[in-house]
């Protein structure tokens, strides 16, 4: 899939972000990126703070283990996610 990726010990997820959505949901895929709707607006950061929390529950992950690696304020992102295999994140998150 492109846009999950394993990395070493963990995996690269490539996204689309849609803040400022009624709430917090994947919805598919958005090209060669997964999509995921954000409750957070665009505003201070509180939406990336919301992207790794929501993934973080999502998967069942600390939070300390998801990281913005590119897209800081651009809603193409990339995270990624340590200690976790593509097949648990495609399942979880599909």
């Amino acid at each position: 899939m492109p846009w999950l990726r394993e990395d070493g010990d963990g995996v690269v997820l490539s996204l689309h972000i849609q803040p400022g959505a009624k709430r917090s949901e994947t919805a598919g895929l958005h090209g060669e990126a997964l999509k995921i709707r954000l409750a957070a607006p665009p505003v201070d950061g509180r939406a990336n703070d919301a992207l790794i929390a929501f993934l973080a529950k999502a998967l069942g992950v600390p939070k300390a283990s998801v990281s913005l690696v590119a897209g800081q304020s651009s809603r193409a992102k990339r995270v990624r996610v340590a200690d976790i295999c593509a097949a648990f994140i495609r399942e979880e998150l599909l």
